[in-house]
């Protein structure tokens, strides 16, 4: 009977007794309130993902998509480093984006930054610069030489330049040392003690670890340093020559820049660094490095008193530049193309910020079948990579050539594999801080085998059809077991061979003796101020004199049009790519390891390769 009360059920404390028919009811009562809550949690879950979904993707098209800004009748161009200045647009669709602001951390490329203050020396509601890098983004060394380079052509037109910061380093001061007057905070700071280059050696770590590692690197290249800290626990003396080389001729660079506009000789510049002579704001007005110490908003009153600004309006370098258009009379004029080699050098496929062998090269070829296009710069900013996506790139590279002039253009370094793709071009133009040459290989193989097997216990057996089946063999990557002699020197033959080839084609490419290049090959980094005198550049300049060389060649007087090759990523699975690697590695890791995390990517790199690789071990960054 469903309705007899069970009398089991009454408690201890005299309770009625609950029948079944109520049980059942209560419990089609809590369903549907469990029902009920997990739809409402549901639908609550969905509309915050469509909100969050909608928020990136107009944030990424806010960030693909710019309108521009106004610019004021009387306007100050600021250049405060509020975006970080790169050398080319990135292919990753969620580059700069800030996750948690919803909004674009914003980046602006050489390029813009060169075209909008070439634009605004012309534009007549600009009265001058202000340079304010207060913004904290970063740049490097060879992109500060550009910019000064075309802040100092802005002022030929007789407009002014003005900059104030509270803190000065020398890379900062170098810049703005090409304005007229130079402004620090009373209690702010100056950096003036030179040039130091420091470089991390893994010897011991590898040796604690247990891990053997197999060097092949052919005796002449005793300058190719990228492997040096996987056996060495400090510099070799080839390596120290060259670094030192490199540091003194970068301090070169600033102090005759600075000796230059501030009119202080190169002896007293150095002199002043020995004793650290200048490191107080008063300090820095008493050598002439500033002109005084002031307030910002005494700084305000400059402009007012001595350019007629009061409340000046400011625009930004990164707006103004968003708000310049193409001039519509040279749309169907011949085309001058820019295309970016940015990044290492890899083999094979990918979309994003490197040199991947097959998809540049399609590129390269897509540029030489364009009959529009009538000159190329190829812009090179890469330390090296895969020997054999060089050589990839370099036959295209050659093909190209055959049918349009071909300039490159030198970033913050075209050295190694960057050097390789570089070699064929009609004229090759190099930044005076960029690092080239490098003209070297090696091959590396780590053996973690008895690393495994002492430090935790694992091991390996298989089975083999040959002696050498198993050569180079292993896990993640990596071998299990060094190689034995005649291993060593089979792969070795490779090596030899590339470097070969290397030297062979730089000789064709520049016209070389053979014996010449090998004398400054051996896998020497060199300065592009040094680069120049031994003629693996043609001249020192930035992209614009590229371009110049590029128009010159082609003969095409002043109709034409510049325009971009850019390679970028596409569809959704693009996004979800940045979303998953991006946000997961550049958030992720930067947050845990902050400065080691440039580091461990380039060791973590360097053990997982196979192969025979060009690359150069030096990457300076301005931050």
């Amino acid at each position: 009977m469903e309705e007899q009360i069970k009398t089991d059920e009454v408690g201890q404390n005299g309770a009625k007794p609950v029948t079944a028919k109520k049980k059942r009811k209560e419990k089609r009562l809590t369903f549907g309130k469990v029902f009920l809550a997990s739809l409402l949690a549901v639908v609550a879950g969905s509309v915050i993902t469509m909100v969050f979904w909608l928020g990136l993707f107009s944030g990424i098209a806010s960030m693909m998509e710019s309108d521009g800004v106004a610019v004021p009748e009387r306007a100050v161009l600021r250049i405060d480093l509020a975006e970080h200045l790169v050398d080319a647009p990135s292919k990753d669709p969620l580059s700069g984006f800030n996750l948690a602001t919803m909004s674009s951390g914003g980046s602006l490329t050489l390029y813009d930054a060169l075209r909008a203050i070439e634009a605004a020396r012309d534009d007549d509601r600009i009265e001058g610069i202000y340079i304010r890098l207060d913004g904290g983004g970063t740049t490097t060394p060879n992109i500060l030489e550009e910019l000064r380079a075309a802040i100092v052509d802005f002022k030929q037109s007789g407009k002014f330049v003005v900059a104030y910061n509270e803190v000065y380093s020398q890379w900062t001061y170098y810049l703005c040392s090409a304005a007229d007057k130079i402004y620090i905070q009373p209690e702010g700071g100056f950096d003036w003690s030179g040039i130091t280059l420091t470089t991390m050696f893994y010897k011991g770590l590898i040796d604690k670890l247990g891990i053997e590692v197999d060097i092949l690197r052919p005796t002449a290249c005793k300058f190719k340093s990228a492997v040096e800290p996987m056996f060495l626990t400090q510099m070799s003396e080839a390596n120290r020559m060259q670094m030192q080389a490199i540091a003194d001729n970068m301090w070169s660079v600033i102090t005759e820049a600075v000796s230059e506009a501030r009119g202080i000789s190169v002896d007293e510049l150095n002199r002043i660094a020995d004793d650290l002579a200048v490191t107080l704001p008063q300090e820095a007005v008493e050598h002439k490095f500033v002109d005084a110490a002031l307030y910002a908003d005494e700084v305000e009153d400059v402009f007012e008193n001595d350019y007629d600004l009061e409340d000046p309006e400011f625009i930004s370098l990164k707006d103004y530049a968003s708000g310049l258009t193409t001039d519509v009379s040279k749309v169907a004029a011949p085309k001058v193309a820019v295309v970016y080699a940015n990044g290492t050098v890899l083999d094979g496929n990918g979309t994003d910020d490197n040199i991947y062998g097959y998809t540049f090269s399609k590129t390269l070829k897509k540029v030489a079948e364009d009959d529009d296009v009538k000159a190329v710069v190829v812009r090179v900013n890469s330390p090296g990579g895969s020997a054999l996506a060089s050589d990839i790139i370099w036959r295209e590279m050659e093909l190209l050539r055959e049918k349009k002039p071909v300039i490159i253009s030198m970033g913050q370094y075209a050295a190694s594999g960057g050097y390789y793709i570089s070699a064929p071009a009609d004229a090759i133009v190099a930044d005076r801080l960029t690092l080239t040459g490098s003209i070297g290989v090696y091959g590396m193989l780590p053996a973690v085998g008895k690393a495994l097997k002492d430090k935790i216990g694992i091991t390996f057996d298989g089975v083999v059809t040959n002696k050498y089946s198993d050569m180079g063999n292993g896990v993640m990557g990596l071998s299990l077991d060094p190689l034995n002699e005649k291993e060593y020197n089979t792969v070795m033959r490779g090596v030899d061979r590339v470097y070969d080839r290397f030297t062979s084609i730089v000789a064709e490419g520049r016209n070389l003796p053979i014996e010449k290049v090998l004398e400054i090959a051996e896998g020497r980094v060199w300065i592009g101020s040094e680069a120049q005198k031994i003629g693996l550049v043609d001249t020192c300049g930035g992209l614009t004199a590229a371009l110049a060389i590029a128009v010159d060649k082609a003969d095409l007087g002043d109709g034409y049009q510049i325009v971009e090759i850019k390679e970028e990523a596409k569809g959704f699975m693009a996004i979800l790519q940045s979303l998953n690697v991006s946000v997961r590695e550049k958030i992720t890791a930067r947050s845990e390891l902050g400065q080691l995390y440039a580091e461990y990517k380039r060791m973590e790199d360097m053990l997982g390769r196979k192969g025979v690789y060009t690359y150069c071990p030096y990457i300076f960054r301005f931050e």
